[in-house]
């Protein structure tokens, strides 16, 4: 599918979409961005239903245009008392050194996968696309989202799990290369070490599908949006270059490391959450991963680390919050969403020009 053909499809004016960051960002982000005519993007795997609402009504004031709601939909981990018993007991320490106490009871993660009250407010506020991370719900689930006129999008880390999403009827498929920030999309198989780059990964998929294929992973300025559309991308998703706006709702902690990182600063981890996760190497990072065979299954290692997290960054330390950014960190930019958007999308289009001047 051709760019033109994505944007008509889905009602943009740029083959761009706002990667959705739970945690990163809130509604003013997304409707920075879908009111200059990209696909605005909410993360809703951290919110309520009556938050997710109020979410929608903020962007509805600022745009009509079209906008994605995301969800996780993680299978709910089986309790495992030993293995939360011996992550605690790993984690007592750094406890002791913020100055609380190991034993005080501790809010759980919020991070809840898709289920029939979020479904519901779907069918009220009908979004362009609803897209999903870690696969698809179930299908009765899905078929309210497709009744209620939705388009859906989902992640694939691999071409099987891109022909997986493709036979199950997703609108597009988001091919989530090795280099992207945050959390990995990865569903069929849990072994990051085999899943590729983006740039074996966007056209394998690309020849492997019918649908369209947004291109996402390392992807942070104009040469990486063209080289995505070169491989036969139909659009782009961005993440880690919109975490340098204003609109984004990350710690001036999270801020100054952008600021400082390198082509080598980001790993993978599972410490944070319990999921494999692209981020800022840091303490707990180095001192606990980066992938710790003994942390919880998702979301429940967030349990232990979020009152380290809380406690450092009132002392002016991110020792213990996860950074999440891509690969391509070093070739963000500071400006805002609107100028992101348009600039970058504009760069990009000239190089393509460019290009098929000099063929």
């Amino acid at each position: 599918m051709s760019r033109k053909k994505f944007m008509a499809d889905f009602g943009l004016k740029y083959p761009l979409v706002l990667a959705p960051m739970a945690g990163a960002m809130d509604w003013e982000l997304a409707a920075a961005v879908s009111e200059v005519g990209g696909l605005g993007s909410l993360p809703a795997a951290m919110l309520t239903p009556d938050q997710l609402r109020e979410q929608c009504g903020h962007i509805r004031e600022r745009t009509p245009n079209p906008i994605n709601l995301n969800f996780f939909c993680h299978q709910p981990p089986v309790p495992d008392n030993a293995r939360m018993a011996q992550w605690h007991d790993r984690l007592r320490p750094y406890y002791k050194e913020q100055g609380l106490d190991a034993d005080a009871p501790v809010k759980t993660a919020n991070r809840a996968p898709f289920d029939a009250a979020l479904c519901a407010v779907v069918e009220e506020i009908r979004p362009k696309v609803v897209s999903f991370h870690f696969g698809l719900p179930e299908d009765a689930l899905l078929s309210r989202v497709r009744a209620a006129g939705c388009k859906i999008f989902s992640s694939a880390t691999t071409v099987a799990e891109a022909r997986w999403l493709a036979e199950r009827g997703v609108d597009a498929v988001i091919a989530q290369g090795f280099e992207a920030g945050g959390h990995r999309g990865m569903f069929l198989s849990d072994d990051v070490t085999r899943q590729p780059g983006s740039f074996a990964l966007i056209p394998q998929i690309v020849d492997a599908v019918r649908v369209p294929v947004i291109a996402t992973g390392g992807i942070t300025d104009a040469r990486g949006i063209a080289a995505a559309f070169v491989l036969g991308a139909s659009a782009v998703q961005l993440g880690t270059a919109y975490l340098f706006s204003p609109e984004a709702k990350i710690s001036a902690l999270h801020r100054a490391a952008l600021a400082e990182a390198h082509d080598d600063s980001t790993v993978l981890t599972n410490v944070f959450t319990g999921r494999p996760a692209r981020g800022i190497v840091n303490r707990a990072i180095a001192e606990l991963g980066p992938i710790g065979k003994d942390v919880p299954a998702f979301p429940l290692a967030a349990t232990g680390i979020g009152p380290l997290r809380a406690a450092a960054e009132k002392k002016g330390i991110s020792d213990f919050s996860p950074l999440w950014a891509g690969q391509a960190v070093a070739l963000g930019h500071h400006a805002t969403a609107a100028d992101i958007t348009r600039n970058l999308m504009a760069e990009a289009e000239a190089l393509l020009r460019d290009l098929s001047r000099d063929s």
